[in-house]
C-alpha cells in the first residue's frame, strides 16, 4: 500500500510521510500541511521524527540514520555525492555533473528519484542560474519547498 507511512510529521513547510521496513529509513514524502499527522508506529519511525526535528531546530545537524540507496548504480553514485555537499552549502546540476563525469540532466532525474529527501539533501542542487526543479517540478509548492530549506540552511 503505497500511501501506508509510518509517521507524519508536520514541519513549517509540509507534513513529512515516513516510512520505514524493518530497520531501514525507506522513504520520506512532502505531503500537504493540511493532511493529518500521525505519531510514529515504531522506533525507527520515532528515531526518524527526532532527528528531522532537530534538523529543524539546527540546520547543521547531521542525519545519523539507517537506509539503503535504493536505485540505479548511477542514481546511487549521485546521492552518495549530494550527501557530502554540507548544509549552508550549494551544488549546480553541472558540478555534480563534472564530479561524476557525467551530465546535468541525468542527474537532475537522480535528485527527483531521491525517495529520502532531507537525509539525502537533494535541495543542496540548484540550476546553474537560479533554484532549478525540486520533485520534478518547475513551480509552485515543490519550489516553495525548496526555498525554504535553502533559507533554513542560509544557503
Amino acid at each position: 500500500m503505497l500511501d501506508a507511512f509510518d509517521a507524519k510529521l508536520l514541519t513549517p513547510f509540509a507534513v513529512l510521510g515516513i516510512r520505514t521496513s524493518g530497520e531501514l529509513l525507506t522513504g520520506i514524502e512532502y505531503l500537504p500541511r493540511g493532511v493529518a499527522t500521525l505519531a510514529p508506529v515504531n522506533r525507527l519511525a520515532a528515531k526518524v521524527c527526532r532527528q528531522l526535528e532537530r534538523y529543524l531546530d539546527d540546520p547543521k545537524f547531521r542525519f545519523d540514520l539507517p537506509y539503503e540507496f535504493n536505485g540505479t548504480a548511477f542514481q546511487s553514485r549521485v546521492w552518495r555525492a549530494i550527501c557530502a555537499i554540507p548544509s549552508g552549502a550549494t551544488l549546480t546540476y553541472l558540478d555534480v555533473a563534472r564530479q561524476l563525469e557525467s551530465a546535468p540532466r541525468p542527474v537532475g532525474g537522480a535528485c527527483g528519484a531521491n525517495r529520502i529527501p532531507l537525509v539525502i539533501p537533494c535541495h543542496r542542487v540548484v540550476a546553474s542560474h537560479g533554484i532549478g526543479g525540486f520533485m520534478h517540478a518547475r513551480g509552485g509548492a515543490p519550489i516553495a519547498i525548496k526555498q525554504w530549506l535553502l533559507r533554513h540552511e542560509s544557503a
